[in-house]
């Protein structure tokens, strides 16, 4: 058996079905939190298992064979609304990578490219890693102790340091979710989107359907580390408002940008995950936008579009 903490929500919903596909035992573990209990039905009806709670609950549970934990709250300023997120997202990793080490379950989580502000890309996995705030520093601090625990004990996990991740079914992220939904959203409201600064910060945008992939890609790998998830490519906001108001009118306002250290540009340096995990991603941006543009319009619960 799989659990996929998290299940319910962006990531986690796409990466299940995914596995569900592939004729997985796939438990959903989802304090919802951030996550669509419509999503989880859905999943449940195509033969998923359901546990609502936190991602810790896993722990409870026998016969399984790997943890891919994508439960932790994935925003800087979830952080700072709440600092207290810091504590339960690594209290949470501690449980599930002692419960790896005793149980002898592989253990893939979801890590950050957001802990490379402050260095200038292409951003390479042996960078200098300075966290800027409590969201990097969760993060970081998961990576720290895997890097422990492999040492001490020998467990394999791998942590992947997520780019800019877009694509269907998150909606329920609302404010927290990628510039891109947020863009077409605005775009299908009529509605100005906001861009804080002058809008030639850049993202290194992945497709959801690229990130499965590379969660997979861990799974059957047999190596442990970190590795970078991302495309390779640097994109503008300004030039992926261009490329979504190629399939809907979209109206931008620019204003100061308030966020202090924010993260101005990142992109992945993908050669470490290409040679170790073979995984590289092949959805390209126009034809990504595209299709979640769509997907979008029809308001339909979808997956990897």
């Amino acid at each position: 058996m799989i659990v996929v903490t998290g299940g319910a929500g962006f990531i986690g919903s796409n990466l299940v079905m995914e596995l569900l596909r592939r004729g997985n035992e796939v438990t959903v573990v989802d304090d919802f939190s951030t996550g669509s209990r419509e999503v989880a039905r859905k999943l449940e009806e195509r033969g998923a298992s359901l546990i609502e709670g936190s991602s810790s609950k896993s722990v409870e549970l026998d016969g399984v064979s790997a943890i891919l934990h994508l439960g932790i709250p994935s925003s800087s300023p979830m952080y700072r609304e709440d600092p207290n997120l810091l504590s339960s997202a690594v209290g949470d990793f501690m449980k599930l990578i002692e419960y790896a080490r005793k149980r002898g379950v592989k253990l893939i989580y979801a890590s950050t490219s957001s802990i490379y502000n402050g260095n200038d890309p292409p951003h390479r996995e042996d960078m200098p890693i300075r966290p800027a705030d409590l969201y990097t520093e969760a993060r970081y601090l998961m990576e720290r102790v895997a890097s422990v625990y492999q040492s001490l004990y020998g467990v394999r996990s791998i942590g992947l340091r997520l780019f800019s991740v877009y694509g269907p079914n998150e909606r329920p992220k609302g404010r927290y979710a990628n510039v891109i939904s947020q863009m077409i959203w605005a775009g299908l409201e009529g509605k100005a989107f906001v861009i804080f600064g002058d809008g030639r910060q850049t993202r290194d945008f992945i497709h959801v359907r690229d990130v499965v992939r590379a969660f997979i890609a861990a799974l059957e790998s047999g190596s442990h580390g970190v590795f970078n998830i991302g495309t390779g490519r640097e994109t503008s906001f300004r030039e992926a408002a261009s490329l979504i108001a190629e399939r809907v009118h979209l109206n931008l306002e620019f204003r100061p940008n308030p966020i202090r250290n924010y993260v101005s540009r990142t992109c992945a340096d993908t050669s470490l995950a290409e040679s170790v995990l073979g995984f590289k991603a092949e959805v390209g941006l126009r034809r990504g936008i595209g299709e979640l543009v769509e997907a979008y319009r029809r308001s339909e619960i979808v997956f990897g579009v």
